[in-house]
């Protein structure tokens, strides 16, 4: 017995060949390329994120006096809508691209396309113009959504099944890195985008992609030999069938919008709202179709069943959670003070405020969660979700309060956002790096890849539920608004914590 112990002991101390018995703080050391590639990707995507939607009103109606010049001059709801269908963008695609990596190039081989892809939107974002932006924001967002779930996949090739005791510790490590290079970016590619050149500043994106491509290629050697292997490849049939498909679809996109453009009506709303609508329409399509799904077990079905639940409130957190670039992004560049004891700092200095929260309370709550865990106290996880809807509920009750407070044309005190950021942040921390865990482990082994695309459509649910508000005129800057959500999800948070024995049930020998 001790023999087998010791045997089970090794295997799990593993890494690969080529790492030489290296560990990354204690995890197997192909942990580490992952790491700083994600940080990387991280940190082109949330500089240029932070730029966005200031540098689109810029020169506009509602940009703020005295800015700098040379944006797209759009009103500040286009702005909000566009951010928005944009972001959904980027996790909905993780769905097709997770697919990709089950099924035509393996999970290896589509984040070396999809960091490619991401690099060459940056570069295009630095050339000025509508066209190059547009083009450029459309392969970032490809880019983004073949790269998010196959990366995340790979972590989990790392760790011995869902049963080793490292893996939550292992996302989590990864969890940090992802917010290490949302901290700088915006300090970094925000200074110089808003205060110095918008396009250099997209340009500082384009090049962090770029390292953050060759670290991965020479991190390659320690990943697990399954990152290399296509689960499912598909078929010479099925290969046909899809390529036929995709060209009728695209075709039919051609045609249409063809008809319009060639009418004279075509306007950015004919854009914006079919993609909307497909960003809700799709997360319902893809959760019923695995749920009836015939290949997969009776234990597998009852565990997609419970994983909707996780869903709907996930997708109810982001709603919220995702108007720290739109919103408030707006809220901090036009009415909060842009100065602390005399030192003036760009309004995109914000969007760094959640991932330094996220680095100072993240080590906080993980020995919070092993020390009630060594006193058999820790949360399950359907209390860990329920306690991240009525945190982030509580963040835009707190919100109305200097919306309030501006509405007379006054500064309030960055304070406000400070502590905004802080209380969404502890929601964060009790549902992003335990859902991702969680999806790894109640995913079926025929969608191992895509259901972590499926775990990302929850953002694509809530921020296109921001969009179409946004779209359908909504002020989304409105007390009475954001009053409005901040008692949905606190709802939502209710009932989920109302039913969390049912819930549990439904997970079977997921905890």
């Amino acid at each position: 017995m001790a023999s087998s112990l010791t045997k089970d002991a090794a295997e799990r101390e593993k890494t690969s060949p080529a790492s030489g018995g290296m560990t990354f703080f204690g995890h197997p050391f192909g942990l580490a390329p992952l790491f700083l590639t994600e940080m990387w990707e991280r940190f082109s995507y949330y500089g240029m994120r932070a730029l966005l939607v200031v540098y689109l009103i810029a020169g506009g109606p509602d940009a703020k006096p005295g800015s700098q010049g040379g944006g797209l001059h759009m009103p500040e709801a286009s702005a909000v809508a566009i951010y928005s269908i944009y972001v959904a963008m980027v996790y909905l695609l993780a769905m097709p691209g997770g697919w990709f990596g089950d099924r035509v190039w393996g999970p290896r081989k589509t984040v070396t396309i999809a960091a490619s892809t991401i690099m060459a939107g940056h570069l295009l974002l630095a050339v000025p113009g509508k066209p190059t932006f547009f083009a450029g924001l459309a392969l970032v967002a490809i880019g983004s959504g073949l790269l998010k779930s196959n990366i995340s996949t790979m972590v989990g090739h790392l760790y011995d099944g869902p049963t080793d005791p490292r893996r939550d510790g292992g996302f989590t490590l990864f969890y940090i890195g992802i917010n290490l290079g949302a901290f700088f970016a915006p300090l970094v590619i925000g200074t110089v985008g808003q205060e110095v050149n918008w396009h250099l500043g997209f340009g500082i994106a384009a090049a962090g992609m770029a390292l953050g491509l060759m670290i991965f290629l020479w991190g390659t050697r320690h990943l697990d030999p399954k990152s290399s292997v296509v689960p499912t490849p598909l078929s010479a049939e099925e290969r046909k069938a899809t390529l036929t498909k995709a060209l009728i679809w695209l075709g039919v996109a051609a045609v249409f919008y063809g008809i319009v453009g060639g009418a004279g009506i075509f306007t950015l709303n004919w854009a914006l709202v079919p993609i909307t609508l497909l960003g809700l329409i799709i997360p319902i399509t893809v959760l019923f179709r695995i749920k009836r799904d015939k290949d997969l077990t009776d234990s597998e079905q009852t565990k997609v069943s419970g994983y909707i639940w996780f869903f709907v409130a996930a997708a109810a957190f982001w709603m919220i959670f995702d108007q720290a670039g739109s919103t408030m992004s707006t809220f901090a560049e036009k009415k909060t003070a842009d100065n602390v004891f005399g030192f003036s700092f760009p309004s995109t200095w914000f969007q760094s405020v959640n991932p330094l929260w996220v680095m100072a309370l993240a080590p906080v709550f993980a020995w919070l969660w092993v020390f009630l865990a060594r006193r058999n106290s820790e949360p399950s996880t359907t209390v860990k979700f329920s306690m991240a809807m009525v945190l982030i509920g509580a963040s835009f009750f707190v919100f109305a309060v200097p919306m309030g407070m501006a509405g007379d044309g006054t500064k309030v005190s960055p304070a406000w956002l400070l502590m905004i950021y802080m209380i969404q942040t502890m929601g964060e921390l009790c549902l992003s790096p335990v859902g991702l865990s969680l999806t790894t482990k109640m995913a079926p082994k025929k969608y191992a890849s895509q259901m972590l695309g499926v775990w990302f459509l929850a953002v694509t649910a809530g921020d296109c539920t921001t969009g179409l508000l946004s779209i359908a005129g909504v002020d989304m800057n409105g007390t009475g608004t954001i009053v409005f959500q901040a008692a949905l999800c606190t709802l939502a948070g209710v009932a989920v914590w109302m039913y969390r024995k049912r819930i549990i049930a439904l997970m079977g020998d997921v905890h």
